[in-house]
């Protein structure tokens, strides 16, 4: 994925939220459960930051991790 195409989709995808999410924001934006959250974070699917005891998830990771999935049941 070009620059430009990462700029645009992180400029219209989840505006409402920061550009780093919690645990229970990525539930949110992704329609998951929590353990399925930590389960793509520990795979190392979804880039997290371990800060403390929680975990902060950049939006890009998100958008990117989307856009993954997206790719791969068109290619499925």
């Amino acid at each position: 994925m070009k620059k430009s195409e990462l700029r645009d989709l992180y400029h219209m995808m989840f505006p409402d939220y920061p550009d780093i999410v919690t645990v229970a924001q990525l539930q949110n934006m992704l329609g998951i459960s929590r353990h399925l959250a930590y389960h793509l974070i520990n795979d190392g699917r979804l880039a997290g930051i371990k800060i403390g005891n929680s975990f902060k998830i950049p939006k890009v990771s998100v958008i990117r991790y989307v856009m993954e999935q997206e790719a791969q049941d068109h290619a499925g």
